[in-house]
C-alpha cells in the first residue's frame, strides 16, 4: 500500500510542477517574454547559433551510444530506448533554454555520460521499474543540493586557476583528437584544419562554420561514406511506474548522483565560472534535478550541467561579446528539442557521421578555450604547481573509488595549495 501512495504522490508532484511552470510562462510572464524576445532578436548572431548546433552535434554523436549501452543493460525494447532519448532531449532543451534566458548566460545542460557508463555496469539484477526508482532518488538528491545552496558553497571554494586547470584537463583529449584522427582520415582532417586556420585570419567568428561546411562537403563527395537514409519519424514518451527497492536505490541511485555531481556538475559550473558568468550554481543544479525527477519515468535518468559542450558555447568563437553568448545556450536548447522530437531519425543520422569528423570538429571548436584556460591556470606563479597537478590528474582520466578524475584533480590541486600556504 505504501508504494502505491508514494507513486500517487510522485505523479501529483509532477503534475503540480508542470502546471506551475505553465502558469508562470503563459499567465504571469507574457510581457517579460515579449521583451526577452525583442532583445534576443537584437543579440542573435550566426556564430552563436552555430555554436549551439555544434554543441548538440558533438554531444549527441559522441555519447549517444553509451546511453543505448546503459539501456541494453536492462534489455529494453527499441521503443523504450527511443523514449529515453526523447525524455533526455526534452529535459536538456527546457533546462538549457529557460536557464540561459533567465540568467542571460550560455547555460548548456546534458545527459550524464559518466552516469550512463555507470548504469551500463551496475544495473545487473535490477528490473526497469526499480531502475526508475533509483533515477528518481538520484534526482531528489540533486534537488536537495540545489535548494540548500550546498553546491554554491562548494564551487566558491575552488580557486580560479584550479578551475581553469581542471577544465583544460577535461578538454585536452578533444584537442589531441584532432591529430589522432589523422591516422585514419588524414585528408579530411587536414582540410578541416587548414580551413579553420585560414578562416580565423579572415572571418574568425565564422571559423567553425567553415569547418562544418568542409566536413559535410567532404562527406558528400566521398563515396565511401554511406548515410542510412533515415525517415523522419517522431519519437514518443513511454511511462514506466517506479518501484522502490533499497538495494537499487543505494547501489544505483546514490552512485549515479555522486558520479553526476563529480563528473558533470562541478566541471559544468567551472566552465561558467572561468568564463566570467556569475550565476548561482546551486540553482542550476536544482533545476536539472527537477527536470530529471519529472522525466525519470520516461527514461530521463540524469540531466546535469554540461562541461565540454558548454565550453563550445561560452568561448570567444561563440561571440566576442560575452553578454550575447546566451544565444548559444538558447540555440542548443532548440536543437536539443528538435533532436528529441525526431529522436529515432537523429540517432540513425548521427551514427552515420564518421568519428574522425566529429572529433576534429570538437577539437577545433575547443582549441581557443583550451589555450585560454591553460594560460590562466599557469600564469600565477604562486598557484602554478597546484594548477599543474590539477591539470595532469584530470587529463589522466584516472578514476579512483569510482569517482572521475576531474573531481580528484580539484582535490589534489586544493590540497597542494593548502600545503604550500602552510609551508610559507
Amino acid at each position: 500500500m505504501a508504494p502505491f501512495f508514494a507513486l500517487k504522490i510522485y505523479k501529483i508532484i509532477n503534475v503540480y510542477i508542470f502546471s506551475l511552470l505553465t502558469y508562470y510562462v503563459l499567465v504571469l510572464n507574457p510581457i517579460k517574454l515579449w521583451g526577452s524576445g525583442m532583445r534576443i532578436l537584437k543579440d542573435i548572431s550566426v556564430s552563436a547559433v552555430l555554436a549551439g548546433f555544434v554543441a548538440v552535434l558533438v554531444g549527441f554523436s559522441s555519447s549517444v551510444a553509451i546511453v543505448f549501452h546503459a539501456a541494453d543493460a536492462l534489455m529494453l525494447s527499441d521503443s523504450i530506448k527511443i523514449s529515453w532519448i526523447v525524455a533526455l532531449g526534452i529535459g536538456m532543451a527546457t533546462t538549457g533554454f529557460c536557464l540561459s534566458l533567465y540568467y542571460r548566460a550560455p547555460v548548456v545542460t546534458a545527459w550524464s555520460t559518466p552516469g550512463a557508463a555507470l548504469l551500463a555496469t551496475s544495473l545487473e539484477g535490477a528490473s526497469y521499474p526499480e531502475a526508475i526508482g533509483a533515477f528518481i532518488f538520484s534526482a531528489l538528491l540533486m534537488v536537495l543540493v540545489g535548494v540548500t545552496g550546498m553546491f554554491n558553497r562548494l564551487v566558491a571554494l575552488i580557486p580560479l586557476p584550479i578551475a581553469c586547470a581542471m577544465l583544460a584537463g577535461i578538454l585536452l583529449q578533444f584537442g589531441l583528437s584532432i591529430f589522432t584522427s589523422l591516422q585514419s582520415e588524414m585528408l579530411m582532417v587536414v582540410t578541416m584544419t587548414l580551413g579553420y586556420l585560414l578562416s580565423k585570419k579572415v572571418y574568425p567568428r565564422y571559423a567553425i562554420l567553415v569547418v562544418l561546411f568542409i566536413g559535410f562537403a567532404y562527406l558528400v563527395l566521398d563515396n565511401d561514406v554511406v548515410f542510412n537514409n533515415p525517415s523522419f519519424t517522431i519519437g514518443a514518451l513511454i511511462w514506466t511506474s517506479p518501484e522502490w527497492n533499497l538495494g537499487a536505490i543505494l547501489g544505483v541511485g546514490l552512485p549515479l548522483f555522486l558520479v553526476t555531481m563529480s563528473s558533470q556538475n562541478i566541471p559544468g559550473a567551472a566552465v561558467l565560472k572561468v568564463n566570467g558568468y556569475q550565476v548561482p550554481a546551486s540553482s542550476l543544479v536544482g533545476w536539472t534535478g527537477v527536470a530529471s525527477m519529472v522525466l525519470a519515468p520516461f527514461g530521463g535518468y540524469a540531466i546535469s550541467l554540461a562541461a565540454i559542450t558548454a565550453a563550445i558555447c561560452t568561448g570567444d568563437e561563440s561571440h566576442p561579446d560575452k553578454t550575447k553568448r546566451y544565444v548559444a545556450g538558447l540555440s542548443a536548447g532548440l536543437f536539443y528539442l528538435l533532436a528529441a522530437v525526431f529522436a529515432s531519425s537523429i540517432v540513425v543520422l548521427f551514427a552515420s557521421l564518421p568519428i574522425e569528423m566529429v572529433a576534429a570538429l570538437a577539437g577545433l571548436a575547443l582549441l581557443g578555450t583550451i589555450g585560454n584556460n591553460i594560460r590562466t591556470a599557469l600564469d600565477p606563479e604562486e598557484t602554478r604547481e597546484a594548477a599543474l597537478i590539477t591539470f595532469l590528474m584530470t587529463a589522466s582520466g584516472a578514476s579512483l573509488f569510482g569517482i572521475a578524475s576531474a573531481f580528484w584533480g580539484i582535490v589534489f590541486g586544493v590540497i597542494c595549495l593548502i600545503i604550500q600556504k602552510k609551508w610559507r
